[in-house]
């Protein structure tokens, strides 16, 4: 072979080597951006946020001074007409958060669910605890959305008139208050966007119950 020959077949494999090598580089670069747009798809799905709806339903056989009920609550009143021995059912509470998804939600109040009786001369307030572990966006077997959420805890502390206490002059009294506690603790999926019935809770003498509603739904961006 004379040595043009030898030049030309050295000049093509360095050629191709150069070829094969900046292809290499360039697929390497390609796999290695794709874990960050995966990465980056994530990020933007765990940013999503999710508002709660918690609504404590009054049930009771006395007149209700406020019965009217929002609309979304047609089938939980009609259900619960179906299963509960309770002549009228009244909003005693909404509250409203909004918190990520996978998120955890911590809400504590004074005063309410329930008011209280007429006949009684206590003023001291229930104490009130709403708190989930973990809500989650999932999907249901036919596909639809759902939402889980883990760690469910709704709790009040309600004041109970045990008797009277008398000043030691005999001219001035105070009633004597314990507090019990009551409450509802649970893990449960539900419908994104349906409202459903969580528990039921005995929380008076005279037999009221307490009905907890919760409903979840994506938070408009």
């Amino acid at each position: 072979m004379i040595p043009s020959q030898v030049n030309r077949v050295v000049f093509c494999l360095l050629i191709c080597a150069a070829a094969l090598f900046s292809s290499g580089r360039l697929t390497a670069a390609q796999e290695a951006t794709q874990p960050e747009r995966t990465s980056a798809a994530v990020h933007r799905e765990d940013e999503t946020n999710l508002d709660t709806q918690l609504y404590l339903i009054q049930a009771t056989n006395q007149t209700a001074a406020n019965s009217k009920l929002p609309a979304l609550l047609d089938p939980i009143v009609k259900q619960l007409q179906a299963t509960l021995p309770f002549k009228n059912y009244a909003l005693a509470a909404t509250l409203i958060n909004r918190l990520k998804n996978g998120g955890r939600l911590s809400v504590r109040w004074i005063g309410g669910p329930m008011p209280a009786p007429a006949s009684s001369s206590s003023t001291a307030p229930s104490f009130n605890d709403f708190t989930i572990e973990a809500v989650q966006l999932a999907t249901s077997e036919d596909g639809g959305p759902m939402v889980r959420m883990r760690g469910f805890n709704f709790g009040s502390r309600i004041p109970i008139q045990t008797g009277t206490t008398f000043a030691s002059g005999g001219n001035l009294s105070y009633p004597s208050i314990n507090y019990e506690p009551t409450g509802i603790h649970t893990d449960i999926s539900l419908r994104e966007g349906e409202p459903v019935v969580v528990g039921t809770l005995n929380v008076s003498s005279a037999g009221d119950g307490l009905v907890v509603v919760v409903s979840v739904k994506r938070s408009p961006k």
